[in-house]
Protein backbone atom coordinates (compact mmCIF):
# COMPACT_ATOMS: atom_id res chain seq x y z
CA UNK A 1 0.00 0.00 0.00
CA UNK A 2 1.11 2.87 0.24
CA UNK A 3 2.53 3.33 0.75
CA UNK A 4 2.92 -0.16 1.46
CA UNK A 5 4.73 -2.73 1.36
CA UNK A 6 8.26 -4.78 1.43
CA UNK A 7 9.80 -4.24 -2.59
CA UNK A 8 8.04 -0.77 -2.89
CA UNK A 9 7.83 1.02 0.31
CA UNK A 10 10.54 4.26 0.18
CA UNK A 11 9.58 7.75 0.75
CA UNK A 12 10.58 9.81 -1.93
CA UNK A 13 11.95 13.55 -1.69
CA UNK A 14 12.02 14.60 -4.78
CA UNK A 15 9.76 13.36 -8.44
CA UNK A 16 10.28 10.93 -10.30
CA UNK A 17 9.30 10.17 -13.30
CA UNK A 18 8.82 7.28 -15.30
CA UNK A 19 7.61 6.02 -18.89
CA UNK A 20 6.13 2.84 -19.37
CA UNK A 21 7.08 1.08 -22.86
CA UNK A 22 4.28 0.40 -25.36
CA UNK A 23 3.33 1.89 -28.15
CA UNK A 24 0.44 3.90 -29.12
CA UNK A 25 -0.19 3.01 -33.18
CA UNK A 26 -2.35 5.26 -33.60
CA UNK A 27 -5.79 4.49 -32.53
CA UNK A 28 -5.75 6.93 -29.01
CA UNK A 29 -5.64 10.25 -31.62
CA UNK A 30 -9.20 10.27 -32.83
CA UNK A 31 -11.91 10.47 -30.31
CA UNK A 32 -8.95 11.56 -27.34
CA UNK A 33 -8.22 15.08 -25.85
CA UNK A 34 -5.04 14.76 -28.73
CA UNK A 35 -2.16 13.54 -26.77
CA UNK A 36 -2.62 9.80 -26.97
CA UNK A 37 -0.34 9.74 -23.87
CA UNK A 38 -2.30 9.22 -20.06
CA UNK A 39 -0.55 10.55 -17.19
CA UNK A 40 -0.75 8.47 -13.79
CA UNK A 41 0.14 10.42 -10.67
CA UNK A 42 0.63 7.73 -7.65
CA UNK A 43 2.67 7.00 -4.50
CA UNK A 44 6.24 5.36 -4.65
CA UNK A 45 4.70 1.56 -4.58
CA UNK A 46 2.71 1.76 -7.70
CA UNK A 47 4.13 -1.29 -9.87
CA UNK A 48 2.58 -3.02 -12.31
CA UNK A 49 3.93 -5.84 -14.80
CA UNK A 50 5.27 -4.80 -17.51
CA UNK A 51 3.04 -7.54 -20.15
CA UNK A 52 0.11 -6.20 -18.76
CA UNK A 53 0.51 -2.69 -18.86
CA UNK A 54 1.70 -3.21 -22.54
CA UNK A 55 -1.31 -5.07 -23.31
CA UNK A 56 -3.76 -2.54 -22.22
CA UNK A 57 -1.79 0.10 -24.42
CA UNK A 58 -2.11 -2.06 -27.58
CA UNK A 59 -6.02 -2.64 -26.61
CA UNK A 60 -6.23 1.31 -25.85
CA UNK A 61 -4.14 2.81 -28.03
CA UNK A 62 -3.01 4.71 -25.22
CA UNK A 63 0.50 4.82 -23.95
CA UNK A 64 0.87 4.68 -19.93
CA UNK A 65 2.97 7.44 -18.54
CA UNK A 66 3.62 7.28 -14.80
CA UNK A 67 4.87 10.38 -12.06
CA UNK A 68 6.28 8.92 -8.56
CA UNK A 69 5.94 11.54 -6.54
CA UNK A 70 6.32 10.61 -2.84
CA UNK A 71 4.66 8.65 -0.14
CA UNK A 72 0.86 8.86 0.31
CA UNK A 73 0.38 11.86 2.05
CA UNK A 74 3.09 13.99 0.60
CA UNK A 75 1.75 12.70 -3.17
CA UNK A 76 -1.87 13.23 -2.15
CA UNK A 77 -1.05 16.84 -0.91
CA UNK A 78 1.17 17.62 -3.97
CA UNK A 79 -2.03 17.10 -6.49
CA UNK A 80 -4.50 18.84 -4.22
CA UNK A 81 -1.41 22.14 -4.25
CA UNK A 82 -1.54 21.74 -8.26
CA UNK A 83 -5.18 20.66 -9.01
CA UNK A 84 -5.89 23.87 -11.09
CA UNK A 85 -2.85 22.91 -13.41
CA UNK A 86 -2.54 18.73 -13.00
CA UNK A 87 0.61 17.15 -13.16
CA UNK A 88 -1.44 13.76 -14.62
CA UNK A 89 -5.25 12.90 -15.57
CA UNK A 90 -5.12 9.95 -13.08
CA UNK A 91 -4.32 9.98 -9.45
CA UNK A 92 -4.29 6.44 -7.69
CA UNK A 93 -2.91 6.21 -3.99
CA UNK A 94 -5.24 8.08 -2.43
CA UNK A 95 -6.71 5.93 0.76
CA UNK A 96 -9.41 5.95 3.21
CA UNK A 97 -7.53 7.82 5.83
CA UNK A 98 -7.14 10.84 3.71
CA UNK A 99 -9.94 10.52 1.00
CA UNK A 100 -12.00 13.35 2.44
CA UNK A 101 -9.13 15.77 2.20
CA UNK A 102 -8.58 15.38 -1.73
CA UNK A 103 -12.51 15.01 -2.38
CA UNK A 104 -12.90 18.37 0.02
CA UNK A 105 -10.44 19.91 -2.11
CA UNK A 106 -12.13 19.25 -5.16
CA UNK A 107 -9.12 16.88 -6.71
CA UNK A 108 -11.41 14.78 -8.58
CA UNK A 109 -14.62 14.91 -11.29
CA UNK A 110 -17.10 12.23 -11.49
CA UNK A 111 -17.11 9.40 -13.51
CA UNK A 112 -18.26 5.84 -12.78
CA UNK A 113 -16.11 2.82 -14.21
CA UNK A 114 -16.77 0.41 -16.23
CA UNK A 115 -17.12 -2.56 -14.17
CA UNK A 116 -17.68 -1.24 -10.90
CA UNK A 117 -20.32 -3.72 -9.85
CA UNK A 118 -17.41 -6.14 -10.22
CA UNK A 119 -16.12 -3.88 -7.00
CA UNK A 120 -17.07 -5.33 -3.74
CA UNK A 121 -19.70 -2.35 -1.82
CA UNK A 122 -17.75 -2.29 1.21
CA UNK A 123 -14.85 -0.39 -0.85
CA UNK A 124 -17.04 1.97 -2.49
CA UNK A 125 -16.72 4.82 -0.05
CA UNK A 126 -17.99 7.24 -3.09
CA UNK A 127 -20.89 5.25 -4.01
CA UNK A 128 -22.98 8.02 -4.60
CA UNK A 129 -20.90 10.62 -6.45
CA UNK A 130 -18.17 8.11 -7.83
CA UNK A 131 -15.52 10.61 -7.77
CA UNK A 132 -12.79 7.84 -6.56
CA UNK A 133 -12.62 4.28 -7.88
CA UNK A 134 -11.36 1.92 -5.34
CA UNK A 135 -8.47 -0.49 -6.41
CA UNK A 136 -7.10 -2.15 -3.97
CA UNK A 137 -7.14 -3.11 0.03
CA UNK A 138 -4.67 -4.05 2.22
CA UNK A 139 -4.39 -4.41 6.51
CA UNK A 140 -2.21 -2.31 8.49
CA UNK A 141 -1.15 -4.99 11.28
CA UNK A 142 1.56 -5.33 14.01
CA UNK A 143 3.64 -7.91 12.99
CA UNK A 144 5.85 -10.43 14.50
CA UNK A 145 9.16 -12.10 14.80
CA UNK A 146 8.76 -15.89 14.82
CA UNK A 147 12.06 -16.85 16.12
CA UNK A 148 12.28 -14.36 18.60
CA UNK A 149 9.34 -15.29 20.65
CA UNK A 150 10.58 -19.04 20.15
CA UNK A 151 13.56 -18.19 21.06
CA UNK A 152 12.19 -16.20 24.21
CA UNK A 153 9.28 -18.68 25.19
CA UNK A 154 6.92 -15.71 25.17
CA UNK A 155 3.43 -16.49 23.28
CA UNK A 156 3.61 -13.52 20.56
CA UNK A 157 0.34 -10.73 21.77
CA UNK A 158 -2.85 -11.47 19.89
CA UNK A 159 -4.49 -7.87 20.14
CA UNK A 160 -4.44 -4.14 21.04
CA UNK A 161 -4.59 -4.81 24.62
CA UNK A 162 -1.50 -7.31 24.87
CA UNK A 163 0.72 -4.55 23.54
CA UNK A 164 0.05 -2.84 26.65
CA UNK A 165 1.40 -5.88 29.00
CA UNK A 166 4.58 -6.11 30.54
CA UNK A 167 6.09 -9.30 28.91
CA UNK A 168 6.06 -7.13 25.80
CA UNK A 169 7.83 -3.69 26.96
CA UNK A 170 10.30 -2.11 24.89
CA UNK A 171 9.60 -4.52 21.84
CA UNK A 172 7.16 -2.97 19.59
CA UNK A 173 8.25 -0.34 16.80
CA UNK A 174 5.84 1.79 15.01
CA UNK A 175 6.22 4.98 12.39
CA UNK A 176 5.34 8.14 13.34
CA UNK A 177 1.45 9.04 12.42
CA UNK A 178 2.43 12.85 10.89
CA UNK A 179 4.44 11.47 8.68
CA UNK A 180 3.63 7.70 7.76
CA UNK A 181 0.86 6.24 6.11
CA UNK A 182 1.05 3.08 8.34
CA UNK A 183 1.35 5.52 11.51
CA UNK A 184 -1.81 6.91 10.73
CA UNK A 185 -3.44 3.89 10.20
CA UNK A 186 -2.28 2.33 13.60
CA UNK A 187 -3.38 5.08 15.37
CA UNK A 188 -6.80 5.45 13.24
CA UNK A 189 -7.33 1.97 14.73
CA UNK A 190 -6.36 2.46 17.99
CA UNK A 191 -9.15 5.01 18.23
CA UNK A 192 -11.67 2.91 16.15
CA UNK A 193 -10.96 0.06 19.06
CA UNK A 194 -10.85 2.52 22.15
CA UNK A 195 -12.77 5.62 20.65
CA UNK A 196 -12.56 9.06 21.94
CA UNK A 197 -12.58 8.97 24.94
CA UNK A 198 -10.41 5.79 25.25
CA UNK A 199 -7.44 6.22 22.70
CA UNK A 200 -5.21 8.71 24.56
CA UNK A 201 -4.95 6.67 27.59
CA UNK A 202 -4.15 3.55 25.61
CA UNK A 203 -0.95 5.61 23.66
CA UNK A 204 0.12 6.60 27.58
CA UNK A 205 0.47 2.84 28.16
CA UNK A 206 2.03 1.83 25.06
CA UNK A 207 4.77 5.08 25.07
CA UNK A 208 5.07 3.63 29.28
CA UNK A 209 5.79 0.37 27.30
CA UNK A 210 8.12 1.26 25.60
CA UNK A 211 7.17 1.69 22.47
CA UNK A 212 9.76 3.34 19.86
CA UNK A 213 8.57 5.60 17.19
CA UNK A 214 10.53 6.34 14.00
CA UNK A 215 9.36 8.43 10.99
CA UNK A 216 8.17 5.79 8.31
CA UNK A 217 7.68 2.17 7.52
CA UNK A 218 11.35 2.01 5.53
CA UNK A 219 13.52 2.74 9.12
CA UNK A 220 10.97 1.06 11.16
CA UNK A 221 10.19 -2.53 8.87
CA UNK A 222 14.09 -2.99 7.11
CA UNK A 223 16.78 -1.92 10.13
CA UNK A 224 14.35 -1.68 13.46
CA UNK A 225 11.96 -5.13 13.26
CA UNK A 226 14.41 -7.76 13.71
CA UNK A 227 12.08 -10.48 11.71
CA UNK A 228 13.00 -8.87 8.14
CA UNK A 229 15.25 -9.49 5.60
CA UNK A 230 16.71 -6.09 6.15
CA UNK A 231 16.34 -6.30 9.75
CA UNK A 232 18.21 -9.32 10.66
CA UNK A 233 21.77 -7.46 8.48
CA UNK A 234 21.03 -4.66 10.55
CA UNK A 235 21.22 -6.54 13.52
CA UNK A 236 17.84 -4.92 14.82
CA UNK A 237 16.28 -5.41 18.26
CA UNK A 238 12.40 -5.01 17.63
CA UNK A 239 10.35 -8.35 17.29
CA UNK A 240 7.10 -6.19 16.59
CA UNK A 241 6.27 -3.69 14.05
CA UNK A 242 3.75 -1.70 12.40
CA UNK A 243 3.45 -3.37 8.73
CA UNK A 244 0.80 -5.28 6.87
CA UNK A 245 -0.90 -8.15 6.44
CA UNK A 246 0.53 -8.99 3.35
CA UNK A 247 4.54 -8.41 4.78
CA UNK A 248 4.61 -12.11 5.65
CA UNK A 249 4.04 -13.50 1.97
CA UNK A 250 6.66 -10.72 0.99
CA UNK A 251 9.31 -12.52 2.96
CA UNK A 252 8.80 -16.07 1.89
CA UNK A 253 8.45 -15.11 -1.64
CA UNK A 254 11.55 -12.54 -1.87
CA UNK A 255 13.91 -14.70 0.26
CA UNK A 256 16.16 -16.51 -1.26
CA UNK A 257 16.47 -19.87 -1.00
CA UNK A 258 12.65 -19.69 -0.16
CA UNK A 259 11.56 -20.51 3.18
CA UNK A 260 9.06 -23.64 3.88
CA UNK A 261 7.26 -20.81 6.10
CA UNK A 262 7.16 -17.59 6.70
CA UNK A 263 9.54 -16.11 9.15
CA UNK A 264 7.33 -13.47 10.47
CA UNK A 265 3.36 -13.34 11.35
CA UNK A 266 0.90 -11.37 12.04
CA UNK A 267 -1.30 -9.86 15.29
CA UNK A 268 -4.64 -10.12 14.01
CA UNK A 269 -6.09 -8.31 16.45
CA UNK A 270 -4.21 -5.00 15.49
CA UNK A 271 -5.19 -4.53 11.99
CA UNK A 272 -7.38 -1.78 10.46
CA UNK A 273 -8.21 -1.61 6.93
CA UNK A 274 -6.95 0.42 4.36
CA UNK A 275 -8.90 0.97 0.67
CA UNK A 276 -6.96 2.52 -2.11
CA UNK A 277 -8.59 4.68 -4.65
CA UNK A 278 -7.99 6.25 -8.11
CA UNK A 279 -9.89 9.07 -9.90
CA UNK A 280 -9.72 11.11 -12.63
CA UNK A 281 -8.01 14.38 -11.87
CA UNK A 282 -10.36 17.30 -12.38
CA UNK A 283 -8.57 19.27 -15.31
CA UNK A 284 -6.90 16.43 -16.57
CA UNK A 285 -5.52 17.20 -20.30
CA UNK A 286 -6.34 13.74 -21.41
CA UNK A 287 -10.06 12.74 -19.88
CA UNK A 288 -11.00 9.93 -22.11
CA UNK A 289 -7.72 7.83 -21.80
CA UNK A 290 -7.26 8.61 -17.87
CA UNK A 291 -10.86 7.22 -17.74
CA UNK A 292 -9.81 4.15 -20.18
CA UNK A 293 -6.52 3.63 -17.22
CA UNK A 294 -9.27 3.67 -14.57
CA UNK A 295 -11.24 0.82 -16.35
CA UNK A 296 -8.19 -1.20 -16.35
CA UNK A 297 -6.99 -0.50 -12.89
CA UNK A 298 -10.59 -2.84 -12.29
CA UNK A 299 -10.12 -4.71 -14.94
CA UNK A 300 -9.52 -8.88 -13.96
CA UNK A 301 -6.37 -8.83 -15.55
CA UNK A 302 -4.83 -6.00 -13.52
CA UNK A 303 -6.54 -6.84 -10.30
CA UNK A 304 -4.84 -10.21 -10.45
CA UNK A 305 -1.67 -8.93 -11.34
CA UNK A 306 -1.45 -6.12 -8.93
CA UNK A 307 -1.18 -8.24 -5.99
CA UNK A 308 2.59 -9.67 -6.27
CA UNK A 309 3.62 -6.06 -7.70
CA UNK A 310 2.15 -4.26 -4.81
CA UNK A 311 1.25 -6.34 -2.30
CA UNK A 312 -1.87 -5.43 -1.73
CA UNK A 313 -5.39 -7.52 -2.02
CA UNK A 314 -8.01 -6.85 -5.28
CA UNK A 315 -10.96 -5.38 -4.37
CA UNK A 316 -13.42 -7.09 -7.37
CA UNK A 317 -15.35 -10.24 -6.75
CA UNK A 318 -13.81 -12.45 -9.52
CA UNK A 319 -10.50 -11.60 -9.18
CA UNK A 320 -7.88 -14.43 -7.63
CA UNK A 321 -5.82 -14.24 -4.95
CA UNK A 322 -2.01 -15.18 -5.39
CA UNK A 323 -1.77 -19.00 -3.03
CA UNK A 324 1.39 -17.13 -1.21
CA UNK A 325 -1.02 -14.76 0.20
CA UNK A 326 -3.65 -17.42 1.24
CA UNK A 327 -0.73 -19.48 3.09
CA UNK A 328 1.03 -16.39 4.78
CA UNK A 329 -0.58 -13.51 4.63
CA UNK A 330 -4.72 -13.46 4.52
CA UNK A 331 -6.60 -10.40 5.10
CA UNK A 332 -8.23 -10.08 8.37
CA UNK A 333 -11.15 -11.23 9.17
CA UNK A 334 -12.16 -8.54 11.84
CA UNK A 335 -10.10 -5.53 11.32
CA UNK A 336 -10.80 -1.90 12.68
CA UNK A 337 -13.15 0.20 10.62
CA UNK A 338 -13.66 4.26 10.47
CA UNK A 339 -16.11 5.35 8.58
CA UNK A 340 -14.80 8.26 6.37
CA UNK A 341 -16.75 10.99 7.59
CA UNK A 342 -15.37 10.50 11.30
CA UNK A 343 -11.82 10.25 9.77
CA UNK A 344 -12.52 14.12 8.39
CA UNK A 345 -14.10 15.38 11.73
CA UNK A 346 -11.53 13.84 13.15
CA UNK A 347 -8.02 12.84 11.69
CA UNK A 348 -6.12 16.10 12.41
CA UNK A 349 -7.47 16.91 16.01
CA UNK A 350 -5.82 12.96 16.74
CA UNK A 351 -2.24 13.45 14.88
CA UNK A 352 -2.22 16.73 16.91
CA UNK A 353 -2.88 15.29 20.25
CA UNK A 354 -1.38 12.01 19.15
CA UNK A 355 1.92 14.03 18.47
CA UNK A 356 1.91 16.01 21.99
CA UNK A 357 1.39 12.57 23.74
CA UNK A 358 4.27 10.51 22.58
CA UNK A 359 6.42 12.63 21.12
CA UNK A 360 6.95 15.27 23.63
Amino acid sequence: MQNKTFVAVAVGLGLVALSACGSTDGKAAAGSDGSGTVTLVSHDSWAVSKTVLAAFEKESGYKVRVLKDGDAGQAVNKAILTKDNPQGDVFFGVDNTLLSRALDNGLFQPYEAAGLARVGAPYQLDATKHRVTPVDFGDICVNYDKAYFTEHKLAPPASFDDLVKPAYRNLLVTENAATSSPGLGFLLGTAAKYGDGGWEGYWKKLKANGVKVVDGWEQAYNEEFSGSAGGKKAKADRPLVVSYASSPPAEVIYADPKPSTAPTGVVSGTCFRQVEFAGLLSNASESKGGKALIDFLISKRFQEDMPLNMFVYPVVKDAAVPAEFTAYGPAAEHPETLDPAKIAGHRDDWVKSWTSLVLR
